[in-house]
C-alpha cells in the first residue's frame, strides 16, 4: 500500500474473515465520521435503493439526518424499505421514493423531473443500481442492456441533476457524484479503446456478457472522472467518485445461477461481505471528510484504490484499478458519445 493513498481502514481489511467480520459497515462509517443527524441541511439521491446494498446505503445516509430519495422500479419493495428504515433510523429527514425504470430514458427523464419538483437541493447523487451478466438484450431505446442501464441511464440522470448539484455545492461541503463500479471494469482489457467504441453494443461481434459488464463498469469510472475534470473546481465544485463495493450476495448475481454463486461464496468466503459491509465504501466516498476539497478517485475497501499494472489488472483476485480506469481521451470520447445517445 502506497503511503500516498488515502486508506483509513487498511488495518481492518488486512485479515478478512467473511461477512460480519471487523471490516466496517456503512453505518459505522456514519458513526466514525460523527454524522448522525448532522446533515439536516442536505439531500441525497440513490438509484436502486430498494434492494441489495442500495438498502444499506439508504439506511446509512438517512441516519445522517439528510433528506433521502431512492429510485426503484418496484413500488411495493421500495415502500417496504422506506417503512422499515424510518421505523429504526435515528435520522429525522424525509425519505421519498422516485419510480424509475433504468432501461428507459423517458422514465429517467420523468424521474429526474419528479425529484426536482420535490427538492431544489442535491448534495450527493449515488448511482448505485445496475445489472450484471444478463442475457443479450436491448433497452427500450435500443441500447445493449448492460451499457444502457449501467451507464447511459445514469449518465442522463446525472446530466439532468448536475445544475442542482452545482447550485447546492458550498465551501462547507462540495457536492459529490458517486458511481458504484466494480473490479469488473477489468473484464474489458484495455478499457474503452477506439476498437471497443466502434462496436460498443456488440453489433459487429458476438455478445459476451462479461465484456458487456466490463465496459459498462469502465464507463462508470470514466463518467465521474470527466465530471471531476469539468466540474471539480470553481466556486461550486462537484467531485466524482467511483468504487468497487466487494463481493456480496445480492440479486445482482441472479443471472449466474445458484451453483456458481455458492461456489464463489465458498472459495472467496473470507473476502465476501455482508450487504451492510458492501455499502460501506459507497458511503465513505459520499461522506468522508478526508475527501473534502480533494478530487474524487476510484476506491475499494473504504480506501483509495491502488494502481495495478496491465498484467496484474487481469488477475481478478487482486484489488485495485487497471491503468485504463484513468484515460482522458476515453473519458472525453465517452462523454461526447453519451451526450449524443441520450439526446435521441
Amino acid at each position: 500500500m502506497s503511503a500516498n493513498l488515502i486508506a483509513p481502514y487498511a488495518e481492518a481489511h488486512k485479515n478478512p474473515q467473511g461477512p460480519g467480520d471487523a471490516r466496517p459497515t456503512a453505518m459505522q462509517i456514519i458513526q466514525d465520521e460523527d454524522l448522525v443527524n448532522k446533515w439536516t441541511d442536505k439531500t441525497v439521491l440513490i438509484t436502486g435503493g430498494s434492494s441489495g446494498i442500495g438498502i444499506e446505503t439508504a439506511r446509512a445516509m438517512h441516519a445522517t439526518g439528510a433528506d433521502v430519495f431512492i429510485t426503484s422500479r418496484n413500488p411495493e419493495a421500495a415502500d417496504a424499505v422506506r417503512t422499515e428504515i424510518l421505523a429504526r433510523s435515528p435520522g429525522k429527514g424525509r425519505f421519498e421514493i422516485i419510480l424509475m425504470e433504468l432501461d428507459s430514458l423517458d422514465s429517467v427523464r420523468k424521474g429526474a423531473a419528479e425529484f426536482l419538483s420535490k427538492s431544489d437541493r442535491l448534495n450527493v447523487l449515488i448511482n448505485n443500481a445496475g445489472v450484471m451478466a444478463v442475457p443479450e438484450g436491448r433497452t427500450k431505446d435500443g441500447f445493449e442492456t448492460t451499457f444502457g442501464v449501467n451507464h447511459l441511464a445514469h449518465f442522463l440522470l446525472t446530466k439532468l441533476l448536475l445544475p442542482t448539484l452545482v447550485a447546492s455545492s458550498s465551501s462547507g461541503f462540495n457536492s459529490r457524484v458517486v458511481n458504484v463500479s466494480s473490479t469488473g471494469h477489468r473484464h474489458q482489457p484495455g478499457g474503452l479503446t477506439p476498437e471497443v467504441f466502434d462496436d460498443l453494443f456488440f453489433e459487429k461481434t458476438p455478445y459476451q456478457k462479461w465484456l458487456a459488464y466490463g465496459r459498462s463498469k469502465v464507463a462508470n469510472i470514466l463518467h465521474v472522472n470527466q465530471i471531476e475534470r469539468l466540474y471539480g473546481s470553481g466556486d461550486h465544485p462537484v467531485h466524482g467518485f467511483s468504487l468497487m463495493p466487494g463481493g456480496i450476495s445480492t440479486k445482482l448475481w441472479r443471472h449466474l445461477g445458484d451453483a456458481h454463486i455458492s461456489n464463489l461464496e465458498k472459495t472467496r468466503h473470507n473476502y465476501w461481505k455482508s450487504p451492510e459491509q458492501g455499502a460501506a465504501t459507497t458511503v465513505w466516498c459520499a461522506v468522508a471528510k478526508v475527501w473534502e476539497g480533494r478530487p474524487g478517485r476510484y476506491c475499494d475497501n473504504c480506501q483509495e484504490a491502488a494502481p495495478l499494472s496491465k498484467e496484474d489488472a487481469l488477475n481478478m483476485e487482486l484489488l485495485g484499478h487497471a491503468p485504463w480506469a484513468y484515460d482522458q481521451a476515453a473519458e472525453e470520447r465517452l462523454w461526447e458519445l453519451s451526450e449524443r445517445l441520450v439526446a435521441r
